[in-house]
């Protein structure tokens, strides 16, 4: 489920939204500058290789960098792998990777064409968690605080757009707002 939580920065008891409302989570995001909207959702896109996934959304990538701005279209994918020993640490590392606050020096655009994760937006004195699920386009102005939390069981393929090819790497800035605020598994309890 698509979902926006906002709560105060100092303290994530104090919600001031909570919605699963598409149209209303579009609109609050952007009062903002964050981008969100939906595209359609292949249904085998979790299964489907990665050069299928760009063929089949071609239009819709064209359409978004219309522009030329992002030289770096690619895949993030991760699935669990139960017959895998060596899975469980996979998973965590993961995960542990972008859970504290930081920032990138250019946007973070994200589509997920299957799964979950969520991103904690640290805008002034709220932090806007929002759940982002297969359909779901996201976009995040470069600079803006976040973390991300793709649960203890990590499983999303989700194309990434990037100015550069390190423009994923985080900024982190030591600030640990992120112990403070419900995981996603939490959030969708």
């Amino acid at each position: 489920m698509t979902l926006l939580q906002v709560m105060a920065a100092d303290n994530a008891a104090d919600v001031r939204v909570r919605t699963t409302d598409t149209a209303e989570i579009g609109a609050e995001l952007s009062k903002h500058g964050i981008a969100f909207s939906r595209w359609e959702v292949l249904p085998d896109a979790a299964t489907t290789d990665s050069d299928t996934l760009l063929a089949h959304y071609a239009p819709r990538i064209a359409e978004l960098n219309a522009s030329g701005r992002y030289e770096h279209i690619d895949i993030a994918r991760i699935h669990p792998d139960d017959d895998n020993p060596d899975w469980p640490a996979t998973a965590a590392g993961a995960r542990t990777k972008f859970l504290d606050e930081h920032r990138h020096a250019e946007d973070e655009v994200r589509f997920f064409a299957a799964g979950r994760g969520c991103f904690y937006l640290h805008i002034d004195d709220a932090v806007l968690a929002t759940v982002c699920e297969a359909g779901d386009l996201l976009s995040v102005p470069a600079g803006t605080l976040h973390w991300f939390d793709m649960g203890p069981r990590p499983d999303f393929v989700a194309i990434r757009f990037f100015e550069e090819a390190d423009g994923w790497i985080g900024d982190f800035t030591g600030d640990k707002i992120s112990a403070g605020f419900p995981t996603l598994d939490e959030l969708l309890a």
